[in-house]
């Protein structure tokens, strides 16, 4: 096995919400809450959950542009979290993002041309013939003309301006990508191209994805691992012919029931199971497990108390034997 790309290890982020008269905080929410995580180069590990349980604070954290309260993320064996400034300027062009919303994510007073080329000026890789050549042959892998070079976004649909953002996050070269709901703002006739420009892209240049997405059936024949993320912890990690055939969290079943398929009994699924209650108040975190009170499988005085053991080799969820404060894994 080859050591991994990027860990992450115990990772916590916090934003104050409180402050008292002297400045300092009272309040917390908790956003992401002892994540670990590892990705190999070239694999894809998508990360699912429901709005709101910290997906999209965890991957702008392991990007840089959100700062950790705590924990480390590694990089090629490298913290990222204990760099400076300058230290960690050489590494962001290899941790490259794509954002959700293609109409908002892309300044509309520049051209393609300063959309798509920014990271080469940047980054000083580029200048002159070299840049425009470079962007140009960026625009043709995406699947866009290089004569709009010196249009603007206005001028495109949505599905062409997610492609204007995978050439910005593609044209130096990274090797990990971190996607955020990339299709999630697209038509659903768009959606399959961009997934499959995605995957082409990721066999061409070696690519390793971390690709965020809250709907299951998005990830199902994209992903090589699944890790499933409720209030700001990583609840189960499976790989995706596991997870999808036999989920162990009863959060995962939860999401899983709510993937719409012809013949629910085609994959031996039950009905959909409606979750009770809302999300926990992320300013105050229960005891015990954060899903105890919405988990049809709860024991009361246990689950909403304290860690529940997991048991040597049991992790059925309904006898009720996860670990439910933790991460529940299985492999092939």
């Amino acid at each position: 096995m080859t050591e991994p790309l990027l860990e992450v290890r115990d990772l916590h982020v916090r934003f104050p919400v409180r402050r008292n008269m002297l400045g300092r905080t009272t309040v917390e929410n908790h956003a992401v809450s002892g994540v670990d995580l590892e990705l190999r180069a070239g694999e894809t590990l998508a990360l699912v959950g429901e709005s709101g349980c910290g997906k999209t604070t965890l991957g702008r954290t392991i990007v840089g542009a959100q700062k950790a309260t705590s924990g480390s993320i590694l990089f090629e064996g490298r913290d990222l979290t204990a760099m400076g400034g300058r230290e960690r300027a050489p590494l962001r062009r290899q941790i490259r993002m794509v954002f959700q919303d293609p109409f908002s994510s892309l300044n509309p007073r520049f051209t393609l041309r300063q959309i798509i080329g920014d990271p080469l000026v940047a980054t000083g890789e580029a200048r002159g013939s070299e840049l425009e050549d470079r962007i140009a042959a960026m625009m043709r892998r995406v699947g866009l003309s290089p004569d709009y070079m010196d249009r603007y976004p206005h001028a495109f649909s949505g599905g062409q301006r997610q492609r204007v953002n995978i050439a910005r996050a593609l044209i130096v070269n990274p090797r990990l990508v971190v996607a955020d709901e990339p299709v999630s703002a697209l038509d659903v006739s768009v959606r399959a191209q961009i997934l499959n420009l995605l995957r082409e892209l990721q066999a061409e240049f070696g690519l390793t994805y971390l690709f965020i997405s809250h709907d299951l059936s998005v990830v199902e024949n994209l992903a090589d691992r699944v890790a499933v993320m409720y209030f700001g912890r990583i609840v189960e990690l499976a790989s995706t012919a596991d997870l999808y055939e036999r989920p162990q969290h009863p959060y995962t079943e939860a999401l899983m029931s709510a993937v719409p398929i012809p013949d629910p009994s085609l994959k031996g699924r039950g009905g959909r199971i409606l979750l009770p209650d809302e999300l926990p108040d992320p300013a105050n975190p229960p005891p015990g497990c954060a899903f105890a009170r919405r988990c049809r499988h709860a024991e009361p005085g246990r689950c909403d108390t304290g860690a529940i053991p997991l048991e040597d080799g049991a992790r059925c969820v309904r006898r009720g034997e996860l670990d439910l404060q933790g991460i529940v894994e299985t492999t092939s």
